[in-house]
């Protein structure tokens, strides 16, 4: 069986802690793509961890956790974030990398901060760390993929390959100095050494699991809303993160992903540029912002303030629609208890026209929010932990929601530890 989570809007929604409680039933978890550009947050009896690249199944001791071959790995960053974990009383994690996975080169990092600075007001509100740039030189074919760390002749050769093209471009474009070509193929061959024990054929792997009927978990980053090809392009990410690519990015049959775990929060919120229609602003905002999650919308990677507005149906009912979920997940609902009435927007206004379809980009930038307000619970619900128990205008509103979305909402959050999460 594999079931996978994944993100319903853009991200932020809180996939790190429900990817922390389904591994409870889980063999394997599995990262399929991105990279270090994105954090899962996990509070837990050892304390509060920001995952970047580590899979969330690695707070678990039995399980075995999977970087897989569509992920951009940054050895030096997946090392100090092992040491780390162990570092704070996690029992050492069973952690496998593909051998096909693909390396994270410091240019990659270094030509991802140049363009943002080259863009200035334009830029797409890059995490800068390398994501765009590696995924571009992976599909022009002059990525480097792990395996080939640990064949000298055949590193040396695509190395080169890809400096002269990137110094060149360092030169003209940026005016900044060369890349040291000797010195990073010494590194490189350095941080093969410090991985070889966990590099494996992980498609291998994760099909024996398979056969052996265990159940595999693929944790998806990001959400639906910065997907490259259905996205709000160009103000997406650049690794598709829909479930339907976790096939391809695990290394696992389509056919055998049974669950598709969608989730979304109980409002809305975003970090990066680009269009995001029930964007609230002033001292709605702040305080939206800072009473959500266990210390505020802030990014986990990245610090900065997310943006934060009210549920938005339009975008949630597409992101589940081309996730292809089957169930939604609903975290953060105990932030909306101080409200007296809650906005949902359920329609955008664009031209005089009223749409309930999630648009193209050029259409979204015209839209505005349609609302429909609902009255608040004005009540604590953190850490309740039944549907009954939930007052009636809280359950009234996960109900418009779920109706809303067209998707049911079988798993709730009211805070962010693990216990603190039910099914309905």
């Amino acid at each position: 069986m594999v079931r996978a989570i994944v993100g319903a809007n853009w991200g932020d929604e809180g996939k790190g802690k429900i990817t922390d409680v389904l591994a409870e039933d889980s063999d394997v978890v599995v990262r399929f793509q991105g990279g270090a550009n994105a954090g899962h947050t996990i509070i837990n009896d050892f304390g509060k961890f920001a995952l970047h690249l580590l899979p969330s199944g690695v707070l678990h001791q039995r399980i075995a956790n999977v970087i897989g071959p569509g992920v951009a790995l940054d050895i030096d960053k997946l090392l100090k974030e092992y040491d780390d974990v162990v570092g704070r009383g996690i029992p050492r994690p069973k952690l496998f990398i593909s051998d096909r996975a693909q390396v994270m080169m410091p240019y990659h990092v270094d030509f991802d901060r140049f363009e943002e600075e080259r863009l200035g007001k334009a830029s797409f509100g890059s995490t800068k760390s390398g994501i765009a740039p590696f995924y571009g030189d992976k599909y022009l074919k002059i990525g480097i993929q792990v395996c080939m760390l640990y064949d000298p002749p055949m590193l040396r050769e695509r190395l080169h390959g890809a400096i002269t093209q990137k110094n060149a471009i360092l030169e003209a474009l940026y005016h900044k100095p060369p890349i040291d070509e000797e010195a990073l193929y010494h590194k490189l061959l350095e941080q093969a050494e410090s991985i070889r024990p966990m590099v494996i054929d992980t498609t291998a792997y994760l099909h024996q699991a398979l056969a052996e009927q265990k159940s595999i978990l693929l944790e998806g980053q990001l959400g639906s809303l910065r997907d490259p090809d259905h996205g709000i392009y160009p103000f997406t990410t650049s690794a598709s993160p829909l479930a339907g690519y976790g096939a391809v990015g695990a290394g696992v049959p389509a056919s055998a992903i049974t669950n598709i775990y969608c989730v979304t929060k109980a409002y809305s919120s975003c970090v990066g540029a680009g269009p995001f229609t029930t964007e609230l602003f002033g001292d709605a905002a702040v305080e939206l912002r800072n009473r959500g999650g266990d210390a505020g919308e802030y990014g986990a990677t990245t610090g900065r303030p997310r943006r934060v507005g009210w549920f938005d149906a339009v975008a949630t009912r597409y992101g589940c629609m081309v996730q292809g979920a089957t169930e939604c997940v609903l975290t953060n609902l105990d932030v909306l208890g101080y409200l007296d009435e809650i906005p949902v927007c359920t329609a955008y206004e664009v031209e005089g026209r009223t749409i309930t379809d999630f648009p193209n980009t050029p259409t979204l930038m015209k839209c505005k929010p349609v609302y429909t307000k609902l009255p608040g619970w004005k009540a604590d619900v953190r850490g309740v932990t039944s549907f009954d128990a939930l007052p009636p205008n809280c359950r009234s509103y996960v109900d418009f929601l779920q109706k809303q979305v067209g998707v049911p909402i079988r798993m709730i959050s009211t805070g962010p530890k693990r216990c603190e999460t039910f099914r309905r």
